[in-house]
């Protein structure tokens, strides 16, 4: 028996061994029958095929194996529906597959990756390599198989013998189909789902991302991560905190990690100690704010380069960048002439005599000075003012320096113009002056070790090393000059970043021309390497390829690709990639002849050609597997000479599905209460929300009728803020105060019919009457001499002051049975009028025609006049009006009764007028 396993890219090669065997005798190969199913239909019968899941079910007639596909309740036949819909029902999935459970519905599926099979027909042993999660480089892997199959969106592309290389992206049933012969070996394989395609650092994932290799990031892992440099990104070398990365970068270390460096101990011109505690630099101490070592300390003071250096002799404190003195030592006075410096103040004997250089007072004489002491006040070495010539002064005393110019014992340099041990530099840790003499200034100081985070550069502490140096490799420290071929170098001398002369730099070497593989940047005068995706490049990114590796031969949009498209095929005469036949899914080459799958659903590969199918009991193959379920499964026919051995009678197995409705479920006792208590709220909520519009359309008609009535209680602010204040104070009710009339809080509410029509009467009553009034008042009295204008001439007609009067009597003298209405019993006991209107009665005599009924009238709007006579001529309707409503004032001239009421009758006086005059209150 064939012994196969699917081994690791890049292990041994094992030749593919391809076997004429034809499909018969491949099924027949299985001696018990099987039941093999794709959705809409299944077959009994021998099979060899091992692709799929198997699904069994307890109580079952069978178990069926199910091929790639969807499953769901409705699917034929009726066999397959009882076993996926079974509460028994569990799978077992063949080699590629995974699913643990039968869950509606249902896809079967090969696992992203490769299966391949020892058998034609995807039977026999199988294998199974999933997607690779990195690149697999140049490694390949060999298979020996005769049938593979692909998951969808999945290509993988196989050496064929030792020149072709073929990208499928179907699945095989049969090598022995394909126009193509020789051992197999899988160079790569990636997913289809990525846009843009990965670069040659990544693979697609079944996902639709790019997996990266080490020390590779970006969408497509077309570039390398920070801190990684090169075709490969490798790492930059330890130590190092910068370097020359990127994909096209040397990876030379241009800046090293600081280890003990003095920010780590909050210092800034000193070393940090184990304990963590910071030593300073001579003539540094801790600042203001708690920095240590970052200001000059008693007697130093800062010059422009930021040292801090000694005080003159004789000054306790100096001014900074100047240095000149601020405050002279006891026994001292500022030099006249030079502000930095104090003057000692020379000493004298008991006498009064001043003791020469080299001597000071003792008493009445002068004594000999220390042989250490130039100048003294006393008698000892650490009485020196001065110390003598190759001695300096320091903290007291006069010591010597060593042949580098160093104070013995101290680390300081010797000042031989100040006398004194001064400071090296901030960042000088040593110093010295080489051939070191009395005549040896300061500025000829050289630094021979620096603080850590500064370099030594020509005898100075600086903070980076300077243009056409380099950073030491053997100490990470001392900067080291460049070879004169180089304006910039790295690692060494002559690993030139930039050249000079105009020359161009090229993998540390310059180059009048860059060479291959590699690409000029005109701004760095520098040759850089071209993305590992190309053979040659315009430039440094992976879409400016000019050419391709034969790994990854197809050229697009400035990309070197693995494949082309799916329908397209690579050809190496062109360079290009180029349409399959129209008859092939994928291909190897150009015209029919050359398909690796068919286009057609109702077609098969045979030897490289797509031929009918015929498939028996289904027009079309299964999908994805290139095969018709008939030659997966052989099916016994009866022979000419015999009958064939009936195979185990199966029900449903070509029945359609039949959905059977369940049974109504009865409902749980807490559904029911859930369905009581949801339809109550919904009850309760239509109830409440009728309520809440009910109450709301009656405060509607009950703000429409007291406003119409006036009853209206809203009030104004003020009218509340005495109101509270009267219940606050328990003051008795203000009759001052009267509340505003509030607006109508519902202005577009329409009335009743009832109160539009006693609106609209009341309206018509106070019209008409005004109107009358201007009938019967109008020209009839004098006016009074204060009103009259000096226009009219005196008038003929009484005063109405008078008029005024009589009607007023009038009024008072009525009697109840003369007037329309009486006062209310209310009114004639209080003598207060009623606020509310005095009821109507109905006109006892005839009335004009009038839209309204004489009870309309309001008898406290009626006038009362004098009675007089009307008649012996028409009446105009005024007359008649007034005869109807006051009859009662109206006399027959003709016997005067009552003459004192009718004293004020106007005579009819001629004016020239044509028409004579209608006023009805002229005789």
């Amino acid at each position: 028996m064939l012994e196969f396993s699917l081994l690791p890219i890049g292990s041994m090669l094992l030749r593919l061994t391809f076997f004429s065997t034809t499909y018969t005798a491949a099924a027949a190969s299985s001696s018990t029958p099987t039941v093999v199913c794709v959705a809409g239909q299944c077959l009994e019968g021998f099979s060899n095929t091992t692709l799929g899941m198997t699904i069994s079910a307890s109580g079952a007639q069978t178990s069926a194996l199910l091929l790639p596909g969807q499953y769901t309740t409705t699917t034929n036949p009726q066999l397959l529906h009882d076993l996926l819909t079974s509460s028994s029902a569990s799978l077992s999935p063949s080699t590629g597959f995974n699913s643990s459970s039968v869950s509606l519905p249902l896809t079967v599926a090969l696992e992203p990756g490769l299966a391949i099979y020892s058998n034609t027909l995807y039977g026999g042993s199988s294998g199974f390599s999933s997607l690779p999660t990195s690149p697999v480089g140049n490694s390949s892997t060999p298979l020996s198989a005769q049938s593979l199959a692909l998951s969808s969106d999945i290509w993988a592309t196989i050496d064929v013998g030792s020149t072709n290389r073929v990208v499928f992206w179907d699945s095989v049933p049969d090598f022995a189909q394909l126009a193509i012969s020789g051992s197999l070996s899988l160079v790569d394989m990636q997913s289809s789902a990525c846009e843009p395609a990965c670069s040659s650092n990544g693979v697609c994932t079944s996902s639709g991302s790019c997996s990266c290799a080490s020390g590779f990031t970006g969408a497509s892992c077309e570039s390398c991560e920070s801190g990684f440099f090169g075709s490969s990104c490798q790492a930059c070398p330890s130590g190092c905190l910068d370097c020359d990365d990127g994909i096209s970068g040397s990876g030379k270390c241009l800046a090293f990690n600081i280890t003990n460096a003095p920010s780590t101990c909050n210092c800034l011109n000193g070393e940090c100690g184990s304990n963590g505690q910071c030593s300073c630099n001579a003539g540094w101490t801790t600042a203001d704010n708690g920095t240590a070592c970052a200001k000059c300390a008693s007697g130093f003071f800062l010059t422009s380069t930021g040292d801090c250096k000694i005080c003159e002799i004789g000054c306790s404190a100096c001014a900074d960048i100047t240095g000149d003195c601020q405050t002279c030592k006891s026994g001292f006075t500022q030099d006249a002439n030079d502000k930095t410096k104090c003057d000692a103040e020379p000493t004298s004997t008991s006498s009064g005599t001043v003791c020469p250089d080299g001597s000071f007072g003792s008493g009445a004489t002068c004594s000999r000075c220390s042989s250490s002491c130039q100048t003294c006040n006393g008698a000892t070495s650490n009485d020196c003012i001065i110390c003598a010539s190759g001695s300096y002064a320091f903290n007291g005393s006069c010591i010597t320096a060593d042949p580098n110019g160093v104070c013995e014992g101290t680390g300081l340099i010797a000042d031989n113009n100040k006398k004194e041990c001064d400071t090296c530099g901030a960042k000088c840790t040593s110093c010295g002056i080489s051939g070191f003499t009395t005549a040896s200034t300061v500025n000829q100081l050289q630094c021979k070790g620096c603080l850590p985070g500064s370099f030594l550069s020509n005898g100075t502490c600086v903070s980076s090393c300077p243009a056409g140096t380099f950073i030491s490799s053997q100490d990470n420290t001392t900067c080291t000059a460049c070879d004169s071929s180089c304006s910039t170098c790295a690692g060494s001398s002559t690993f030139c970043l930039t050249c000079a002369n105009g020359g161009l730099a090229a993998n540390g070497q310059c180059v009048s021309t860059c060479p291959a593989n590699t690409v000029a940047a005109n701004t760095t005068k520098t040759c850089l390497n071209c993305h590992p995706d190309c053979v040659s490049c315009s430039g440094t990114a992976f879409n400016q390829c000019l050419s391709c590796p034969p790994d990854r031969p197809v050229l697009s949009q400035g990309r070197c690709l693995p494949v082309c498209g799916k329908s397209q095929f690579f050809d190496s005469t062109s360079g290009s990639c180029q349409a399959c036949d129209s008859t092939c899914s994928s291909c190897s080459g150009s015209g029919p002849s050359n398909c690796l799958a068919c286009s057609s659903s109702s077609q098969v590969l045979k030897a490289g050609t797509c031929i009918s199918a015929n498939c028996n009991g289904t027009a079309d193959v299964v999908t994805g597997l290139g095969v018709c379920l008939s030659d997966l499964v052989l099916v016994p026919q009866a022979s000419g000479s015999g009958s064939a051995a009936p195979l185990p009678s199966i029900t449903g197995l070509t029945q359609p599905t039949v959905v059977t409705q369940s049974s109504s479920k009865r409902l749980q006792w807490w559904e029911i209460l859930l369905m009581a208590l949801g339809c109550a709220f919904i009850f309760l909520a239509v109830i409440w929300f009728w309520r809440r519009r009910a109450r709301k359309q009656r405060a509607k008609r009950t703000k429409a009728f007291a406003q119409a009535k006036n009853l209206d209680q809203s009030t104004s602010w003020r009218w509340r803020l005495v109101k509270f204040g009267e219940k606050l104070f328990g003051h008795r009710a203000s009759k001052r105060t009267y509340p505003e009339p509030a607006p109508d809080p519902f202005p577009g509410l329409e009335d009743s019919e009832a109160l539009k029509l006693m609106r609209l009467r009341n309206a018509e009553e106070a019209r008409h009457h005004q109107e009358m009034e201007k009938l019967m008042l109008i020209s009839d009295y004098q006016y009074p001499p204060e009103k009259r204008s000096s226009y009219y001439p005196p008038s003929v007609l009484p005063s109405l002051h008078n008029t005024g009067n009589s009607r007023r009597h009038l009024n008072v003298v009525n009697s109840a049975a003369n007037r329309l209405s009486g006062p209310s019993l209310y009114s004639q006991v209080t003598g207060v009028p009623r606020n509310s209107p005095e009821p109507r009665q109905p006109v006892k005599k005839d009335l004009i025609t009038s839209r309204f009924s004489g009870s309309s009238m309001s008898a406290s709007t009626v006038h009362s006049m004098n009675s007089r006579d009307l008649t012996g001529r028409p009446h105009t309707p005024a007359e008649q009006y007034a005869m109807d409503v006051r009859s009662d004032y109206l006399i027959d001239t003709s016997t005067p009764e009552h003459p004192s009421d009718h004293a004020q009758w106007l005579q009819p006086t001629h004016t020239g007028a044509t028409v004579p005059s209608k006023n009805p209150f002229r005789r």
